[in-house]
């Protein structure tokens, strides 16, 4: 899946989101190994101290973990991974309903809109 960095906002903080994306659903499994910083760099098309920024801030979080001569690796803890799912998914929330209402959509419109559109979801699927 391409990277699709966006330079108007700082590239290490979307490389942040994007391996914590791809552990959240999954495509990074609890325990895998990490490719290389420099295979990860040359795969997101930036700078490999880029990079090491950004896997370094993982690491801050808990969600990978570094061992010295095997590489890095993604956290065993699935109940951390779960957490940083309900927060990202809770961020998300926030910003969607502080849109609509931006639009002066109220909180009940905003409760309809959204059943309406997950019981049209179902039916697509």
């Amino acid at each position: 899946m391409p990277w699709n960095l966006d330079s108007s906002r700082p590239i290490y903080l979307q490389i942040i989101e994007r391996v914590q994306m791809d552990i959240i659903t999954g495509r990074y499994q609890p325990g895998d190994k990490l490719p290389s910083v420099r295979d990860l760099a040359q795969e997101a098309a930036v700078n490999p101290n880029t990079m090491q920024k950004a896997l370094s801030e993982l690491e801050r979080s808990g969600l990978i973990y570094s061992q010295r001569t095997s590489g890095r690796f993604i956290t065993e803890d699935k109940e951390l991974i779960h957490q940083m799912q309900k927060e990202l998914a809770a961020a998300e929330v926030s910003a969607f309903v502080a849109h609509m209402k931006q639009l002066g959509i109220t909180p009940e419109e905003i409760r309809q809109l959204l059943a309406e559109t997950i019981e049209e979801e179902e039916n697509h699927e």
